[in-house]
Order: structure tokens, then sequence, then C-alpha cells
């Protein structure tokens, strides 16, 4: 998921379309807007009252006229206030809704993604672009547009004002103007690029952070911790340097527009006292407002110079965003077919899969499994089991050959109702940090308290779930930390149990548990086989002998099918070596 900068200070078509999410929200959008050219009329109307005050009044000694021009100013400088609140209030109301529709927009979009995409991008990337960079395009809106939109604005009135009270003064400071814009335009593309390694930094040390806590159990056991500890300090002084530099070009960019303001106003100063002392102009009102005005001119170019680069951040994001909603990475879904009161029948023909181009992992498999059996798929690591339970659920799409369920293609059920009719039971298990009530009903208000104490019950683990602290209301924190590998186990068997699954996997789902766990894993399984389709992935060939159909595969072939006992009488048959080896190991080990 490596960007790059587009190359373009300004990119139109990333602004366009950041902006087409405004649209729903033109109302407060409008708001905003007439706020910021109301605030620029306003401002430039203060400074002109200023000039009166100080001409009119104050040089004349007219003492009413002045108090009632400083009462005008005071009312001029409320409005602006009540301007300035509601364009703050409505710019930031509109950002926030907008990010918000994003997010939506971007999660539905990964949620919808294939497994193959989470294989190859990295989880804190992904989370950088839903959290990190959304939150930098709502700073597009507040910080970014509509602040330009009023600076600029500003600056016309200003430009506009100041050569109708004296063009010869209005052309001395828009002298200084052309040399400030370019030194602007300069900086606005060197500030890009850094943005952009910025962010991709960030998103670097997201994705480090986010793996290394992850993984912390096997950082400390192989006591890797001095070395991540010094992979990490490399990588936050990327980050540093990538961050340093922005703020070299900022260094540099303001003292050169404070130099040129400066001397714009001394340009002023001089020339206009010389008109003063020649009678050109009236009185020293419109040099104090030229003055003023110089500082409204400039520095609201300074400022689209540091919110262009709120924009320009808001563009990369945007970009970056787009990239992510824009990936063609969802599997294919034109079935039409509900997928109801499922028997459960599947079946394989020739089917071919590889999750690398040319790699084959499953290299021709034909399999049928009737409605009600339970089958076992045993052979050894990458032999293709798991595999072809992701074929299953369309976790991953086919390279050729057909999967059917009750007869008809995978291809032509509508998604979703296929996976409501497979459960799967994974060797290793994930729980969401929730109580276990939502992490068995996956907050589906369907399945009620009820229904799952019923299961729990069933299944013999209602007792150790009312043995918790809270029962069922107990939090078993990030990943089920909280729960032991057995523990988690079995939730897991209630969730697939409470779901009424047509199909159901158990994906290693007896391994690394204690003799206890076992025993009650193998009663639930037990409990939850019965009258349905169930295929069962061990490497532990005890748990498995029941199977009404053995298939053992190799090297992403099928090479034996059977039931136990017919698997064993095969002179040199795979199935029996497997389990020779590993009831001798078992026996060793006792």
């Amino acid at each position: 998921m490596a960007e790059k900068v587009s190359g373009k200070a300004f990119d139109v078509k990333i602004f366009s379309r950041l902006m087409s999410y405004a649209k729903n929200y033109k109302p407060r959008f409008i708001v905003a807007a007439l706020s910021t050219i109301l605030l620029a009329l306003f401002s430039v109307f203060r400074v002109i009252v200023l000039k009166n005050a100080i001409d009119d009044y104050m040089i004349p000694k007219d003492s009413e006229g002045l108090l009632n021009h400083v009462l005008l100013m005071l009312g001029i400088l409320i409005v602006e206030v009540l301007l300035q609140l509601t364009f703050i209030f409505y710019a930031n109301w509109v950002g926030q809704h907008i990010i918000r529709d994003m997010r939506y927009h971007i999660f539905r979009k990964i949620v919808s993604f294939k497994m193959g995409y989470f294989d190859k991008n990295s989880v804190g990337r992904l989370v950088t672009r839903v959290v990190s960079d959304i939150e930098t395009i709502a700073n597009f809106f507040t910080q970014g547009v509509f602040m330009i939109v009023s600076d600029l604005l500003k600056m016309l009135a200003v430009t506009v004002v100041m050569l109708l009270i004296n063009w010869r003064l209005a052309l001395i400071a828009l002298a200084i103007l052309p040399v400030l814009i370019y030194a602007t335009k300069l900086f606005q593309i060197a500030i890009k690029a850094t943005f952009q390694e910025v962010r991709n930094q960030v998103a670097n040390l997201n994705s480090f952070v986010q793996e290394r806590v992850t993984g912390m159990k096997i950082v400390q056991l192989f006591n890797r911790e001095k070395i991540e500890y010094k992979n990490f300090v490399e990588i936050n002084n990327k980050h540093k340097k990538a961050y340093i530099k922005t703020i070299f070009y900022y260094s540099v960019f303001f003292p050169i527009a404070e130099v040129l303001s400066s001397i714009a106003v001394g340009l002023i100063v001089w020339y206009g006292g010389k008109q003063i002392l020649s009678g050109f102009v009236e009185g020293p009102g419109v040099i104090i407002a030229f003055i003023t005005f110089v500082e409204m001119l400039f520095r609201p170019l300074r400022q689209i110079a540091d919110k262009f680069n709120q924009l320009q951040m808001g563009i990369v994001s945007g970009e970056r965003v787009f990239k992510v909603i824009d990936t063609d990475s969802t599997i294919e879904k034109k079935g039409t077919i509900k997928a109801k009161d499922l028997k459960g029948a599947i079946e394989f023909k020739d089917v071919r899969f590889s999750y690398v181009e040319n790699e084959e992992v499953l290299k021709g498999v034909s399999l049928e499994v009737k409605a009600g059996q339970t089958i076992a798929i045993v052979g050894a690591t990458g032999a293709g089991k798991s595999t072809i339970i992701n074929l299953i659920n369309r976790f991953y799409e086919i390279d050729s050959g057909t999967i059917c369920v009750d007869g008809v293609s995978v291809k032509k059920y509508e998604l979703e109702s296929l996976r409501n009719n497979i459960a799967i039971v994974l060797q290793d298990v994930f729980l969401f940090s929730d109580t276990i009530l939502h992490n068995i009903n996956l907050k589906n208000d369907a399945i009620s308290l009820e229904e799952v104490q019923e299961a729990a019950k069933k299944i013999g683990i209602h007792d150790f779930i009312m043995s918790l602290p809270g029962n069922y209301q107990y939090n078993v924190k990030e990943r089920g930390i909280m729960l032991s590998s057995g523990q988690r186990q079995l939730i897991a068997f209630l969730r697939a149990y409470v779901s009424k699954p047509s199909i159901l996997i158990l994906d290693e789902a007896t391994s690394s548990v204690d003799s206890h766990s076992e025993q009650l894993i193998q009663h639930a399984t037990e409990v939850i086989t019965k009258d349905r389709t169930s295929i069962v992935i061990a490497h532990r060939l005890a748990t498995i002998k029941k199977a009404d159909k053995i298939i053992v595969m190799d090297k992403g072939k099928i090479v034996e099918e059977g039931t136990h006992k017919q698997l064993l009488k095969k002179e040199n048959g795979y199935y029996r070596k497997l389990y020779e080896k590993q009831f001798s190991e078992e026996l060793l080990v006792d």
C-alpha cells in the first residue's frame, strides 16, 4: 500500500471528489460560505470607518462625530464576532459530517474485501486510512477550503478598496505581492512532497506498533525487546526527519513573508508621507488605513500558504483513502438465489486454486459431502485443508472448477445468505473486547439471552460461564485475553451453535487445549454436528474416528478417501502411516 506523490501542488480531481461529499449538506455549506463573504466585507468596512474617524473627526477635533464612528466600529466588531462564530460552527459541522460519511464509505469497503486483500496489506496502514487520514480530511474542510475562500475574498475586497482610495499607494503595496505569491507557490510545491512522506512514515509507525503490541508475547518470549526497540527507534527517527523537513520549509517561508510585508509598510509610510506633505493625500487616516490594509492583504496570503498546506494534506490523505475505496478486491456478488433451508450437500468439481498466480494450492480437487454427513479432512501442513473451507465460504475466488451447495454453484447464491448458513470454529479463536453474550450472538438481536443460555446448557458450558464474574455479561477484553485458549474455543463452539448453520466447519478446533477442555469440546462437537453437514479438519486423528468419511490430502490433491477402518486396512496407505506415526508418538509421550 505504498503511495506515490501525484507531483501536483493541487490535484483538481481529488479536490472535486472530496467536495462532492458536501452536496448532502448544501444549506449549512452555503451558510458557512456566506459567512466568509460577509466577514471579508465587514473587515474592510471597519478600516474605512477608522480612516474617516481620523481624517474627518479626529483631526478637525469633532468629538461627537468621533464618538459615533467609534460606536459604529464597535457595532461592526460585534457583527464580525457573530459571523466568525457562525462560520466556525458550520464549517466544522459540515467537515465532521463529511468525514463521518467517508468513514462509513471506507469501512463498508474494507469489510467487503476478500481475504486476499488482507493477506497483502498491513492492518496498521488500514487503521491509519480510517482514522488519521480521515481526520486530516476534516481539516481540509475546516482549516483548508473555507479559510482559503475567506482569505481570498478578503484580499480581493482589500485590493478593490485600496485602488478606490488611492491608486498610487495601492500600486506600491501590490508591487510586492507578486514576489510573495511566487514564494508561496514554491513553498506549496515543496511542502506537498514532505507531507506525503510524513503521512507514509505515520502509516509505517502505526503498522509497526500495532503488530508488535499484538505480538508482544512473541517479542518477549524470544527476548526481542532490545531488537524491536532498535527497529522502533529507526522508524521513529524517519518520522522525525520527515517532519523536520516540513518545519524547515515553514521556517524559511514565514520570515520571507514577514520581511516582504514590512518592506511594503515601509514604502507606504515613506511615499504616503511625501504625498501628505505635497497635499496629494488628505490626511494621516489614509496612511493608517493603508498600513492596516497591507497587513490584511499580506497576512491572509501567509495564512493561505499555511491553509493551502492543510488543503494539500487533505488531498494527500484523500488520495490514500480513495485508493482503498477504489480498490477492486471484492468477491463478485452476482448471485440472486437466497440460501434458505439448505440441506448442506457439498460438491467440489475439479477445483483449482492459487493464492499466488501460477502456484496452485488445490490441483483439481473433486469431493462430495452428502447432507448431514460428517467428513474429516487430514493431511500435512500446506496440503490444502484450510483452503477448502475458505473456498466454501467464498473468501477467495477459485481459478477453475465448480463448488456447489445443494446442487447449486456457490456463485449463484446471494453471498450474505450463503455465509449465514455456514459457521466456522477456528483454531485461533478471535473474540472482541466485549461481553461473552455479544461475542456469542455478535449483537444479533434475533438471538436472545435465553436462547444462548439454552444452547450453552446443551453443549455443557453454561456452568463455566455462570462461574465468571457477571456470567454472560463478563467482558473478555481484547482478543479474549481474560479466558484460557480452551475457554475461548468453547465460546466459539457456542457462537457457531446459536447461529443454527446448515454447514458446520471445525478447523483444528481441538488442538492446543487441556484435557478437561478437550472433553468439553468433544461433547460440544457431538452436539453441534448432530443432524447437520460437518467438515472437521484435525491433526489429532483420534478426534475424527467417528467421521462418516475421511478425506486425506497431500500437496493439494486428494490421495485417499474412506472411513477410519477402511483407511487403516490399506497397506502402505497415507492415512495409515499418519495414524501409526501419531499413535506411536503419543505412546512415547505417555
